[in-house]
């Protein structure tokens, strides 16, 4: 699937011809990851956060917002959950927060792989390689950052420096680095099973630049995909308008439902291993059916949210962010079965990835191999 292909598609709107795309995602999900539905349980383990993003309720320019972080013990106690519900994974997710140390999350992780049979997933921003070699010596699995958009001078507008204290026009700058795409990179060498993706209709996003954002799914071969719609928090400098990011509605892509499952079932055409959520986000904006429909259309991960109710309210990256389905498993293996689909009962490894895994395994026995039987000397 190329580029001119792409853009047509998000830019379709019969539905004779997306139902042709929801058909062709979903036959390509089957084919490639299967039936299961892969059940991660979400822990927002802190909700400080250095950063200042433009989109975020987190950002740490809210004097409003009260922060927290969990203590290990919390957090055990919702690895105990997971482990009891029968999920695969634990998803250990926060703001950019340096008070979670590189030592702390080390020894969390530690625990966590002794103590259960869980894989675990950490999505704790932009790190030092440093900090992301040592958690993937102390056992993590996955880390999953977004990229949120490939065109590097819309990232940097949305991301202001750490340091810099006005919000409004004169923040907008024209950065030609993505940091995140060099990121995602390094984390592929280092081993991880690595997970990206973008917010879809964000303010000063074209239609072109999501064809490319699909397109770089691809070149970073990721093993999870993660899409949602952009959901306005009204404390943020693009819900205030405070931007210079505003485009005609002809250039701008809506944050629709519907768009959100044109990316998720492009990216399962660009990406066909790969493991792809249904995300809280578009369960948010589209209640069950959005879960559903996002199931149907390419996706084959649930992840329920395992945050203790005292927290989860504070770890508001939108408003009303809510799951449009109880977390208990029951629960969700009834709206599972409607579907006929089968909640995964492993830890959902990345068919993509263990498919890498496999040819690296064989390529160094190859060399191996050669190494003993080549004369020396």
């Amino acid at each position: 699937m190329d580029y001119v292909e792409i853009l047509d598609w998000l830019r379709e709107s019969r539905p004779t011809r997306l139902a042709a795309l929801w058909q062709r995602a979903d036959q390509t999900r089957r084919q490639q990851v299967g039936r299961e539905v892969h059940l991660r349980g979400l822990i927002e383990v802190s909700s400080h956060c250095i950063r200042r993003c433009w989109y975020c309720g987190l950002r740490a320019d809210r004097r409003d917002l009260p922060r927290y972080r969990l203590s290990e013990s919390e957090i055990m106690a919702c690895v105990q959950q997971a482990v009891d519900r029968g999920y695969g994974t634990v998803v250990l997710q926060s703001g950019e927060d340096p008070g979670l140390t590189a030592d702390w999350i080390a020894r969390l992780i530690g625990r966590i792989k002794s103590e259960t049979p869980l894989a675990v997933t950490l999505s704790l921003g932009e790190r030092t390689e440093e900090e992301l070699f040592q958690w993937r010596e102390a056992g993590a699995d996955r880390y999953f950052l977004r990229f949120e958009t490939s065109n590097p001078t819309l990232f940097g507008r949305l991301h202001p420096p750490r340091n810099q204290e006005s919000d409004g026009v004169q923040n907008c700058s024209d950065s030609l680095e993505h940091p995140r795409l060099k990121l995602l990179t390094l984390l592929r060498q280092m081993g991880y099973e690595v997970g990206s993706g973008v917010l879809i209709g964000l303010p000063g996003q074209t239609y072109e630049d999501l064809a490319e954002d699909i397109l770089w799914f691809a070149r970073l071969d990721l093993d999870m995909i993660g899409v949602g719609p952009y959901l306005a928090h009204p404390a943020t400098p693009l819900a205030e308008r405070k931007t210079c990011l505003n485009l005609p509605p002809e250039y701008q892509v809506p944050a629709s439902m519907e768009m959100t499952h044109k990316v998720i079932a492009l990216a399962r055409l660009v990406c066909p291993r790969a493991n792809i959520p249904a995300t809280t986000a578009l369960g948010v904006q589209g209640g069950l059916q959005g879960w559903r429909l996002g199931l149907q259309r390419g996706a084959n991960v649930l992840m329920p949210n395992l945050t203790p109710p005292a927290y989860r309210r504070l770890y508001e990256i939108y408003p009303n962010k809510e799951q449009p389905i109880a977390d208990q498993r029951e629960t969700l293996e009834r709206f599972l079965a409607e579907l006929g689909r089968l909640p995964g009962r492993s830890r959902g490894d990345s068919p993509n990835y263990l498919l890498r895994q496999s040819k690296r395994d064989s390529s160094q026995k190859i060399t191996c191999s050669l190494s003993e039987t080549i004369p020396h000397g």
